[in-house]
């Protein structure tokens, strides 16, 4: 019988797909069960695939071989880095010609390329029994990984609901990676509560010298600092980014909340961070952790999971994870999120081959292997994160599988949807460093100048 999350009962002998069978095999296999549904019928047709650098899109190049053999359907690709991938994109699916017909995608983006016309909803897909298989099994994914690409189109309304515009390929939540040596050297333990962090940070301010540090966390004035750790503690303390009032987006960011949340944070960075924390990134954070620079690194789990993998940094296997901080008493612990999907160009000549290359990607069969042969951390389906194999992957990430299952269920996108997200969130985190060079006499008058300016940005945005 097929595999589905709800039995696993797949018989092991034939069809069990370790890493020991080639997966175009498992495909077969759990495809034999399907009447209607057939892998070759779009054969001979081509397809060209648009990735980020990433692990992720590192995993998909590995399998494509296997999914031409499977389909008959021919894909050329190419990869971009990062730093040059999204403008090239961009330029791409606005020339309308069709090309590329999958690319790579962020949640974040579906906001602009949804309402410009770039994108095909693939629920039609989805739910057409020709084109999709019995075992799919869409409701494998974790709902707010998947959900955030789910979305009305409507600015001010949260993510979640809507059409589907991308499928998850994976993902990052925001919590604590720590260096466990350090802190039991230290006898400190792991912070709870951003004001622990503040006090843990301090004590650990050169705790082997110049150079080292209690807290990495991002601090360059650009929009992707704010989504991980920043964003993370700012709804865990009962903040909102902005809201609809009387038809128009408000924004919320000088509430009572948000003002005690930005002071703590920076606090943070200034007792307990580096000295150049302004310049820090994703990559500057994971280095610091991996050469025992910083003691405690407040960002994404997989950047800590990367760093505590077997020859990976000097700390490797030192390392353990915590959730984010959050508020005494706290019932839920949250994320923000940033999830990576795979979406078809609206204009595309080969949407159904384009479909099965999706499909394909983001199985539960391709999903599994890519995390245990490849990089591809965290899973976006539940019955990969909870399978023995990769349970037994993850057993030697001290806390890494606690943490997961305690802040999962509350992961997913806290922005609000809005036409002008880049430009805002690049605006707030210019405004992080002005309040901190003291440019406003406190957090209040930063965020007070931040709302007038958030405002009037949004206020040509038609929320209904």
């Amino acid at each position: 019988m097929p595999y589905s999350p709800e039995s696993d009962s797949m018989p092991r002998a034939r069809c069990f797909f370790g890493v020991l069978l080639p997966i175009l095999i498992l495909y077969r296999c759990a495809s034999a069960v399907d009447s209607q549904f057939e892998w070759r019928q779009c054969e001979g047709q081509q397809l060209l695939v648009m990735l980020n650098r990433h692990p992720y899109a590192e995993a998909i190049i590995r399998g494509i071989a296997e999914f031409e053999a499977l389909t008959g359907i021919e894909v050329a690709y190419v990869m971009i880095p990062e730093d040059r991938y999204f403008p090239r994109l961009e330029e791409a699916v606005d020339a309308k010609v069709g090309k590329p017909d999958v690319f790579m995608t962020g949640a974040y983006q579906i906001w602009e390329y949804a309402p410009a016309g770039w994108l095909l909803d693939l629920d039609p897909l989805l739910s057409n029994p020709l084109m999709t298989r019995s075992n799919y099994t869409y409701r494998d994914f974790f709902p707010g990984i998947s959900g955030a690409f789910r979305w009305d189109g409507v600015a001010g309304h949260p993510t979640g609901d809507g059409k589907l515009w991308a499928l998850p390929i994976g993902f990052e939540a925001n919590c604590l990676t720590y260096n466990g040596e350090v802190l039991v050297n230290n006898r400190l333990r792991a912070p709870t509560t951003m004001r622990e962090l503040i006090e843990t940070g301090r004590k650990l301010r050169e705790f082997e010298g110049e150079g080292t540090f209690g807290i990495a966390a991002r601090g360059l004035a650009d929009w992707n600092t704010l989504h991980a750790g920043y964003m993370t503690a700012f709804v865990n303390y009962g903040a909102r980014d902005m809201e609809i009032e009387d038809g128009r987006l408000v924004s919320k960011v000088n509430s009572p909340e948000a003002v005690a949340v930005t002071d703590l944070w920076l606090k943070m960075l200034e007792e307990g961070g580096p000295r150049d924390w302004r310049n820090y990134d994703w990559y500057g954070c994971g280095n610091a952790l991996g050469e025992r620079r910083a003691a405690i690194m407040f960002d994404a789990d997989i950047l800590g999971y990367f760093q505590n993998v077997p020859g990976a940094s000097p700390q490797a296997g030192k390392l353990a994870f915590a959730p984010p901080p959050a508020p005494l008493g706290a019932q839920e612990v949250k994320s923000n999120l940033w999830v990576w999907g795979l979406a078809i160009n609206a204009k595309s000549g080969h949407p159904d081959a384009a479909w099965m290359f999706i499909q394909y990607f983001t199985s539960r069969e391709f999903q599994l292997w890519s995390v245990l042969e490849q990089k591809s951390i965290n899973p976006p389906r539940r019955s990969v994160f909870e399978s023995l194999a990769f349970q037994g992957k993850i057993a030697a990430m001290a806390g890494f599988a606690d943490v997961f299952s305690r802040i999962i269920e509350n992961t997913r996108i806290y922005f609000t949807p809005n036409p002008h997200f880049f430009e805002i969130s690049r605006s707030w985190a210019q405004t992080l460093h002005a309040i901190a060079d003291g440019v406003y006499p406190d957090t209040r008058a930063g965020m007070d100048a931040l709302k007038a300016w958030m405002d009037a940005r949004l206020a040509d945005v038609p929320v209904e």
